[in-house]
């Protein structure tokens, strides 16, 4: 038979292709396509991607500076805290708590450069600046007197100023003052160190204060127990008299009346007419407490009378009655508290022998001696009723003194009447006036106060002004010489 040759035999005798620049190419590329697709590769195979520096953003520049609070009052001696607000290219505004530096003129008011704290030294007006950087700010401070209220007695005078000091000038002899001493001073000085004196009323030779804790205080002359420690024995300082809080006083020649923070009604010291209200005509050394009303506000007290108003508006009176101070008629007196009338009161006043009142309406009235046209715009007899001084209506406040008046009106204008032989009426001389008499065109009057031959007041601007009578020094000008105008006490 003839040999037959396999097929697979055949093949496996063939010669391999040989790999070709372009086959190899071609592998790689397949290669490299696989492996991307699979999310694979090698470190050195993977993209590269250049990073990007980043940008800083522009901060917001400084264009102005606003400065806090705008514009503000204080008196000599008290300080303002200023601060900054900085206003910003976008808009923005932010407190300004480093890099800032504060100035002013040093002519009104000093400021600390570091602090923004100014204190007042001159009365006027004070630039004060901010700078940061090339940037500033500016505002104004108003600096004023630092005068308060004021009281007028028999001849002394007791001063209260911003900053919670009291101070005294004139006649010391029972220890009226308060300066530990007997000597009479005509300038003048600190009753004692306490800086939280709130309310003050001077009487004949006496004086008696509350402290902002409500806390009553008492000195001078105590004759009849009028200072409310239970003795009588003047003091030359002040004394404290019991614990209670008050929100009243007032001073009369010989007692003194005052309503405690619950709104009661006490009195002590002389009570021979009944001016203490009691319905008795014994003296009290220590606070009584007058009937059971609780809503009393205000009180006034004269010579041997005394007027106190309740929260209603109406007013009731007590004690000597002879020439129709009490304003309740012909009764010779009244040992408890009496109505007068039925009107709305807004204000008071007591003198010696006369009393003022203003109505809601702002309409004015006067009752009692008029010995010396204390009344006002009246005929000499006393009046034993309130009786209308003139028509208008825009009064807002009055004092009575021994035998002069005082009012303002709500302009601010000042007006007197009545005795003016000391010039107690500030008109520049010595003429009785029986009618409201202008003092000045000045229209800045705030607080009054009249006193037996003498007259004080307080003008918005925190300034303090006297008048009058002026041998025991209660002028406190350091000058012993009477007054007829008003003269600014420094």
């Amino acid at each position: 038979m003839a040999q037959i040759t396999s097929h697979f035999e055949a093949k496996t005798t063939m010669k391999p292709r040989a790999l070709t620049p372009t086959l190899i190419s071609f592998i790689g590329l397949m290669l490299s396509l696989c492996l991307s697709a699979c999310g694979g590769g090698s470190k050195d195979s993977a993209t590269t991607t250049t990073p990007t520096t980043p940008t800083t953003p522009t901060s917001p520049s400084l264009v102005s500076i606003s400065i806090n609070p705008a514009s503000p009052t204080i008196s000599v001696g008290l300080t303002q805290q200023f601060s900054a607000t900085g206003n910003y290219s976008d808009g923005s505004s932010a407190a300004i708590t480093k890099d800032i530096s504060w100035s002013s003129g040093g002519n009104a008011a000093n400021i600390v450069q570091a602090s923004g704290l100014a204190t007042g030294i001159a009365v006027g007006t004070e630039t004060i600046t901010a700078t940061v950087g090339k940037i500033i700010g500016t505002n104004k401070l108003i600096v004023q007197a630092p005068y308060l209220t004021v009281s007028a007695g028999g001849s002394h005078s007791l001063v209260l100023k911003t900053n919670g000091t009291l101070i005294s000038s004139g006649l010391n002899r029972t220890g009226q003052l308060g300066n530990g001493t007997s000597n009479d001073q005509a300038v003048f000085a600190n009753v004692g160190t306490a800086n939280s004196w709130s309310l003050h009323s001077s009487g004949e030779f006496h004086t008696v204060a509350v402290r902002t804790d409500g806390s009553l205080w008492s000195w001078g002359f105590n004759q009849n127990g009028q200072l409310g420690d239970g003795s009588f024995v003047d003091k030359l300082s002040p004394i404290k008299i019991g614990t209670s809080a008050w929100v009243a006083i007032a001073a009369g020649k010989s007692h003194t009346v005052a309503v405690k923070k619950d709104g009661t009604l006490w009195a002590w010291g002389r009570n021979f007419h009944g001016q203490l209200g009691d319905g008795t005509a014994i003296d009290r050394v220590t606070p009584a407490q007058i009937g059971t009303a609780k809503n009393w506000t205000a009180v006034t007290a004269g010579a041997n009378h005394t007027i106190a108003r309740r929260d209603d508006g109406t007013i009731w009176a007590w004690g000597d009655n002879r020439v129709g101070q009490l304003g309740i008629g012909p009764a010779a007196k009244a040992s408890v508290p009496t109505q007068v009338g039925a009107a709305t009161w807004v204000s008071i006043a007591a003198g010696e022998n006369h009393s003022l009142g203003i109505r809601a309406d702002g309409t004015m009235f006067s009752w009692g001696s008029n010995v010396y046209g204390q009344l006002g715009g009246q005929t000499p007899p006393p009046t034993l009723v309130p009786f209308q001084i003139g028509t208008q209506t825009t009064w807002a406040m009055v004092a009575a003194g021994s035998n002069h008046s005082l009012a303002i009106k709500n302009d601010g204008s000042l007006w007197s009447w009545g005795l003016n032989d000391d010039g107690q009426l500030g008109l520049g001389n010595y003429q009785l006036q029986t009618i409201p008499t202008q003092v000045g065109d000045i229209k800045l009057w705030k607080t009054i106060s009249a006193g037996q031959f003498h007259s004080l007041a307080v003008r918005s601007d925190g300034s303090l002004w006297a008048w009058g009578r002026n041998i025991d020094g209660q002028l406190g000008d350091g000058k012993r010489v009477s007054s007829p105008l008003p003269l600014q006490i420094p």
